[in-house]
């Protein structure tokens, strides 16, 4: 297997497993939940989530041939408050996701070799998709934050909880 088609897959996988962490916070929290904002007006995870799904449609639509700051994109009002459900934050989450991961199920080998531009800036394929996988990851990461500070000790882990890495390590892998 070539280093490309390593790199393409390996990019799928980390992608999916930021979006099954968010998944799985969303599926913990209720409406009033995802609106929640902290002290000082940090970004909900409502806001968080409108947010992502303006860049990914952006960022991921036409990939290879248009700008990935598309002229419809009204990224300020991403950042404002409304009142959409958490089915309708669930569409957009989902809507974002499938662009991204569609897109780059779609790359080839070849592709990687390719420009692509965003806000007119020229960038390296692997540099476009490698921007998207700090930027969506480190949102990710705020939402399940922010679900952890709501749920407190109702939180369940979304992978190994503390003071546990010995039983898994022994579960998964066997005595050591």
């Amino acid at each position: 297997m070539s280093i490309g088609t390593i790199y393409l897959e390996s990019i799928q996988k980390r992608f999916l497993t930021h979006k099954n962490l968010g998944d799985k916070t969303l599926a913990r929290l209720d409406n009033k939940q995802l609106h929640w904002q902290p002290e000082g007006e940090p970004n909900s995870i409502a806001i968080i989530i409108k947010h992502l799904h303006g860049n990914m449609i952006s960022r991921w639509t036409d990939f290879l041939t248009t700008d990935g700051e598309k002229p419809g994109r009204h990224r300020d009002a991403e950042f404002e408050n409304d009142a959409y459900s958490k089915e309708e934050l669930i569409t957009l989450w989902e809507a974002g996701w499938k662009c991204l991961l569609d897109t780059l199920a779609g790359l080839t080998e070849a592709d990687l070799e390719k420009t692509v531009y965003i806000r007119q800036e020229p960038h390296s394929v692997i540099d476009a998709i490698n921007r998207q996988l700090a930027h969506i990851p480190y949102h990710v990461g705020q939402i399940v934050w922010i679900g952890k500070a709501l749920l407190q000790d109702q939180w369940e882990s979304l992978s190994i909880p503390k003071g546990k890495s010995e039983d898994f390590n022994n579960t998964k892998y066997g005595k050591r």
